[in-house]
């Protein structure tokens, strides 16, 4: 299974809304090859570290492709770039209009380029809950432990919440 986390807090010309801006990225995503099988729910985040951003959407969507890991990163990037992502050396929790990152791919354990799983996927809830709409029954390939296991020791404070929309 190859998982990609979806997020947002910045509206762009080319999309309305960030929901909007998740269709179109989306169509891009197809028409580069990669073939999106499952999407969940939307859901609203604090922006991390909290800052005076306003608040992120997010998804994850699980996706198809004959790309390596390799250049499905590159793709993601080249999307994200599309939508006025930079990834300057002081970006790093900047807010962005998308953000594109690959979670898991089909269980591949990397250190180097993509770093597989994402390193930090474990703390955050704004990957965890809508992973656990796509992919109730995935388990973490390092920690084995499964999405339910990893959402029961986030902070109960972590402010993730569903949003009505789809993703």
């Amino acid at each position: 299974m190859i998982i990609v986390a979806v997020g947002g807090n910045l509206p762009h010309s080319k999309g309305r809304d960030i929901g909007e801006t998740f269709v179109k990225a989306l169509d891009l995503l197809q028409n580069s090859g990669v073939m999106v099988e499952r999407k969940s729910a939307l859901y609203t985040s604090p922006a991390w570290p909290r800052a005076n951003q306003p608040d992120y959407r997010n998804a994850v969507w699980t996706v198809a492709t004959a790309q390596s890991a390799e250049t499905l990163l590159d793709t993601l990037h080249h999307i994200e770039w599309a939508f006025g992502r930079t990834r300057a050396d002081n970006s790093a929790n900047a807010a962005r209009t998308l953000d594109l990152d690959l979670i898991d791919f089909d269980g591949r354990v990397s250190g180097g380029r993509p770093v597989l799983p994402h390193p930090r996927l474990q703390d955050r809830a704004f990957v965890l809950l809508p992973l656990a709409d796509v992919a109730p029954d995935w388990r973490h390939p390092v920690s084995r432990r499964s999405v339910d296991e990893m959402i029961s020791r986030l902070p109960a404070d972590h402010g993730c919440r569903l949003t009505d929309e789809a993703g």
